[in-house]
């Protein structure tokens, strides 16, 4: 079976999609209710536009180095248990191998057939082996701090600059319209792409993100209504 048409499944996708998809969703909302809250707290158009630049800039980085942080940790918890793993298997190989074994029974392999399949694994790359199926831990899954946090930022700033440039480029007059507009529209998009990629029902992944969308920015453009007429 050549490589192209080998099957590919969802989890391959699982460490980048959710940086992606969580940054983008965060941008478009984040940056959509700061400048909703901002306007209707009848601002100057300079001070809206300055007001979502500054969310851009500020929500990218601190995406980038929460993602960062988070997974970085991950990936120490990785290296720590690979570690130990490896210094068990070379103070005690065939303590290992039965342990080995034992997992592949429990999964359902006769006795004998479980106890071949871990010495060929062993004899193969026994470290790879238990951190497969011992600690859970494979090439599919493993932290990637770096590419979480790129992933993170840049996903996060594409989805700030849809509210962004509908407050850019729409009247003084229609700016509360038009964000609202724009960013429903973008969080639909967002959520369905996610959805399919991911393997889930779209409609449930809508309904869910554009909810809470609508929530955030109707409680911002409140509290933006109420201190902004108090300071004024």
């Amino acid at each position: 079976m050549n490589e192209s048409s080998m099957e590919r499944h969802y989890i391959n996708r699982i460490g980048w999609l959710r940086a992606a998809v969580l940054g983008a969703n965060d941008g478009v909302l984040s940056t959509a209710s700061i400048i909703v809250g901002v306007a209707s707290a009848s601002s100057s158009r300079q001070q809206v536009f300055v007001a979502g630049v500054a969310a851009l800039i500020a929500g990218a980085m601190s995406m980038a180095a929460g993602e960062y942080v988070s997974v970085s940790s991950q990936a120490d918890t990785e290296k720590a248990d690979l570690r130990k793993e490896a210094e068990e298997i070379a103070a005690h190989p065939r303590s290992e191998q039965r342990e080995l074994a034992a997992i592949y029974a429990r999964r359902g392999l006769e006795p004998a057939l479980a106890r071949q399949v871990a010495e060929q694994l062993t004899a193969h790359d026994p470290l790879a082996a238990h951190a497969r199926d011992e600690l859970g831990i494979s090439k599919v899954s493993e932290a990637r701090p770096v590419q979480a946090a790129l992933a993170s930022a840049a996903s996060f700033a594409s989805g700030a600059l849809l509210p962004l440039l509908a407050a850019t480029l729409s009247p003084s007059t229609w700016t509360l319209p038009a964000v609202a507009a724009a960013s429903l529209a973008g969080l639909v998009i967002l959520g369905t792409m996610g959805a399919r990629a991911g393997g889930a029902p779209a409609v449930r992944a809508v309904t869910r993100v554009v909810f809470w969308g609508a929530a955030a920015m109707a409680v911002t453009a409140i509290a933006g209504h109420l201190f902004g007429g108090r300071g004024g």
